[in-house]
């Protein structure tokens, strides 16, 4: 397969200065509202991206509360030495048996009497909870932290830059060995190649549909056989630093029906066409028209049921949403991510879905997944000293793993690539 990007960058990691001008525009924030602080909560059933946003922790069970001038993150015993590494400007407590009697302390001795909380997040239950504890005032945030991750540092699109590379370079290793395979299989092979490759985990569990599997947008993969002269989409992602990657392929194993070839090119031509729109001061909205009058003119209107793309971060799916039933109507500016991801979905027949993500630039666009969408692929096995997979495999593995003696064989030698014949 081909690539849109052969560039590899540098290691991503979040320094304490960029962790330090997040929280300080959170703080800034809640200034500007008045308010005295905020709470964040991400107990063990409740994992909060926003609290790692703000804090740079990573663990499973926490609680952030920040005023205007300081924070504390309140975990467990687990967690006591991984936080005080990981969330450097903040006051690290032990949160103790009764967690809301401990933030009800923190805002009586800090002279905190406003509080922010996530009104969209937070279970009834433990809201319940921090009302008969907490005496403050409480105020909904209202989506005011992920109004401030909607724009991207050059640090958070480095990170899922890399994650993209990563995704990618997996994706080249396994796509030419399908037929034959079980979905699944298919699946746990793009998961090892991507942690191989330097992925901490995957974005979200893989989807693998092949033949009449593909009419469901979000099939799990199965012991279905993937077999010659069908689809099969493969939706897979990487993650780096807590920060996603999102891409979607829907590839022919072999020589396709006219029909389903007609699908592919009319999904392609909306994913071409909507991609044209992004640019500053373009709405999400006019992302998701563009792709949706191209499939509704070619008959395929009620087969598109899904919205045409999402932003991509610490969350796989978060802010902007291109949809025709989004309510959201900020312009997209300079900074944010979005993906593009049209698809025609025929019950009993079999689906299509193509996928990239983007960064909103000054001045249009720039493509963060790397693989050049293309409907067919010839499959030849050759000897070849620089390989673009087992070359990209290198520089991935070396730049994350600059010790490691094996960085250099990450990929066997002996590759199979793939040229891509439409």
């Amino acid at each position: 397969m081909t690539v849109h990007d052969r560039r590899w960058l540098m290691p991503f990691a979040r320094g304490d200065v960029w962790m330090r001008s997040v929280l300080l525009r959170f703080q800034e924030a809640l200034r500007e509202r008045g308010w005295d602080g905020a709470v964040i909560a991400s107990p063990e059933s409740l994992s909060s991206t926003n609290l790692r946003y703000l804090s740079g922790f990573t663990g499973s069970s926490a609680y952030l509360v920040v005023s205007t001038e300081n924070a504390w993150l309140l975990t467990d015993s687990r967690y006591l030495q991984q936080a005080s590494v990981e969330a450097g400007d903040c006051e690290v407590l032990e949160q103790g048996v009764h967690v809301a009697a401990s933030i009800a302390r923190i805002c009586r001795e800090h002279g905190i009497f406003t509080l922010g909380w996530e009104d969209d997040k937070v279970p009834v239950r433990l809201f319940k909870e921090w009302l008969d504890t907490i005496p403050v005032v409480w105020r909904p945030l209202d989506h005011l932290i992920e109004e401030l991750r909607l724009i991207k540092t050059s640090e958070e699109i480095d990170a899922i830059r890399r994650a993209a590379q990563i995704a990618g370079a997996a994706l080249m290793e396994v796509l030419g060995n399908l037929v034959g395979r079980r979905e699944i299989d298919v699946a746990l092979d793009l998961e090892v190649a991507m942690r191989r490759l330097g992925a901490e985990s995957l974005a979200f569990p893989t989807i693998v549909a092949s033949g009449e599997r593909g009419a469901l947008p979000h099939a799990h993969p199965t012991d279905r056989v993937i077999r010659s002269g069908e689809l099969a989409t493969i939706d897979y992602g990487a993650q780096v630093e807590g920060y996603k990657s999102d891409e979607t392929v829907t590839v022919a194993t072999g020589p396709i029906p006219a029909d389903l070839r007609r699908v592919w090119m009319v999904v392609k031509q909306a994913q071409t066409q909507a991609i044209a729109t992004i640019r500053p001061g373009m709405s999400s909205r006019d992302v998701d028209e563009a792709a949706r009058n191209v499939i509704r003119r070619a008959g395929y209107g009620d087969a598109f049921g899904h919205g045409t793309g999402h932003g991509v971060g610490l969350d796989i799916h978060e802010a902007p949403f291109a949809s025709p039933n989004s309510s959201y109507e900020r312009p997209l500016e300079a900074g944010m991510t979005i993906t593009v991801e049209p698809g025609v979905y025929l019950a009993k027949i079999g689906g299509v879905r193509l996928e990239d993500t983007f960064v909103v630039t000054p001045t249009g666009f720039e493509r963060l997944t790397i693989v050049r969408k293309s409907l067919s692929f010839l499959i030849r096995r050759t000897v070849v000293r620089r390989n673009f997979c087992a070359a990209i495999c290198r520089g991935i593995r070396g730049q994350h793993y600059p010790n490691d003696v094996a960085a250099g064989s990450g990929c066997a030698g002996t590759a199979t690539t793939h040229q891509l014949v439409d």
